[in-house]
């Protein structure tokens, strides 16, 4: 079994291993046709449960035979033009090397001794984002596995800056379309269940400033403590930006920590034409990041950025077998001193291979061409009498469903749509997402792919219409 193991005996069956991998990844990727098989659970399961793990197959080409079955055929190919669903981007080659090179390499960014130059890599990127922020020389921050983590982290560190033992009268304002994380955290982090404020959305899916303003007072005449206002840049639903300047302006005057989660919007930091709608971001306290939303890297790849290196020591435990104080003197940098986790990837290198291969300036194009493609998309949606339309994008996010002409029953209108989002998926052609809008169903396009055309879109509304058509057609039916 020892000729399993990575190591220099081993080099070149590594390397063949991992070229077949690559290939059989490759020959998949330039044979797709579409982004989904439409493989149902009930045809899947029993492939998957068949496999008896009990019993290896001892050959490479043998598992990826396999794998083709249960795995590789009928994988949900993000790459592909017509996926449009959720904040899944293609990732770029730069990064997909990082992460063959960080898989075999194994470093844990815990600690100085168990990744050297990794350490210091994600200090580099870390120090970079923050520069692109425009946080200041006192920023610091970690990489994390996520947007949910991130936003723990960020709320935690709030938490403990707010300085009171009565967890109870703690409040966190945040809008009433920000992701669901902020409400979990909340719970995580022993807050009671009124601590959440959800202030209201303008027409545009903003927060709306003079209701959080109106939160803020009454709450501080009410004795409670105002913790954070965790603002948006890039809802999931919307991909609307919350007003970053008045906000800012708001919890200077309340002295409340300002988090901005930005883990879809971070994308503007690189953006050559669109960064000013992020305005505001370089006043917040903590931002959250990631990177493989709309930075093109894979999953995972996110950090929590903070503008006081010091309010990181809220997240600092020392062990004597880790990261004992002395270090901490003799000046070696542990990034566990300001993680949430102790094990932790080297996820850093996917985004420094990114930089050193394509530059800011080419992350950056890519998103401008998805976030270009949105308006154009919406102004199809706005010209089609099929389609209401719910809101001008502000990144790359389209949320509408179908009208047909002749009904008007706003249960039956739901059912369609859900109906036409679930027959799409089944057939394989494309993959929309779908969320709801004042109690009613709707569609969602979610554009992060720049080989996506306006031609794609128009096709994806077409399919759209022909399931939703038919489901009506068939309800009709049965009705009569």
């Amino acid at each position: 079994m020892r000729s399993h193991l990575l190591n220099g005996l081993t080099a070149e069956r590594y390397r063949r291993s991992v070229t077949e991998g690559v290939e059989r990844v490759a020959a998949k990727l330039a044979t797709a046709t579409g982004p989904f098989t439409g493989v149902t659970v009930d045809d899947l399961a029993p492939r998957v449960d068949a496999v008896d793990l009990d019993r290896p197959l001892g050959d490479t080409a043998a598992a990826l035979d396999e794998l083709e079955e249960v795995y590789l055929r009928d994988a949900v190919y993000f790459h592909h033009p017509r996926y449009l669903a959720h904040l899944n981007c293609p990732v770029v080659i730069p990064a997909v090397v990082g992460e063959a090179v960080l898989s075999a390499v194994n470093s844990s960014l815990d600690t100085w001794d168990q990744s050297a130059g990794g350490t210091l890599i994600e200090r580099k990127l870390i120090d970079w984002t923050n520069a692109r922020i425009g946080l200041g020389a006192a920023a610091d921050g970690v990489f994390t596995s996520g947007g949910t983590q991130s936003n723990l982290q960020a709320l935690l560190l709030a938490r403990e800056e707010a300085k009171t033992d009565s967890l109870g009268r703690l409040r966190i304002f945040t809008s009433e379309v920000s992701h669901f994380s902020v409400k979990k955290s909340a719970k995580l982090l022993g807050l009671g269940p009124d601590a959440v404020v959800v202030i209201p959305a303008d027409h545009d899916k903003r927060m709306h400033t003079v209701a959080l303003a109106h939160e803020l007072e009454r709450c501080t005449k009410d004795g409670l403590v105002p913790m954070a206002v965790v603002a948006t840049a890039g809802t999931t639903d919307f991909g609307s930006i919350d007003p970053l300047p008045e906000i800012a302006e708001l919890c200077a005057q309340f002295g409340v920590w300002m988090h901005v989660d930005a883990a879809y919007g971070c994308g503007l930091l690189t953006s050559l034409k669109h960064r000013d709608r992020i305005d505001g971001i370089e006043r917040a306290d903590s931002v959250t990041v990631d990177y493989h939303k709309s930075f093109f890297q894979p999953v995972s790849s996110s950090a929590v950025l903070v503008r006081d290196a010091a309010t990181l020591r809220h997240a600092t435990y020392h062990a004597d077998y880790l990261n004992p104080r002395r270090m901490v003197q003799e000046r070696i940098p542990n990034q566990v001193d300001k993680s949430l986790q102790t094990t932790r990837r080297f996820d850093a290198l996917k985004l420094w291979m990114t930089l050193r291969v394509m530059g800011a300036d080419g992350i950056g194009e890519l998103f401008d061409e998805v976030c270009d493609l949105a308006q154009e998309g919406w102004r199809l949606l706005a010209a089609d009498p099929r389609y209401d339309v719910v809101v001008a994008p502000s990144l790359s996010t389209l949320v509408f469903r179908y009208i047909p002409a002749s009904v008007t029953d706003p249960a039956e209108i739901d059912r369609a749509n859900l109906y036409a989002r679930k027959a799409l998926f089944a057939s394989g052609d494309a993959a929309v997402a779908g969320t709801k809008v004042g109690g009613h169903h709707y569609l969602k396009f979610t554009l992060l792919n720049p080989e996506t055309t306006v031609d794609d879109i128009a096709a994806v509304l077409d399919l759209i219409a022909g399931h939703a058509e038919q489901y009506l057609g068939e309800s009709l039916d049965r009705a009569s």
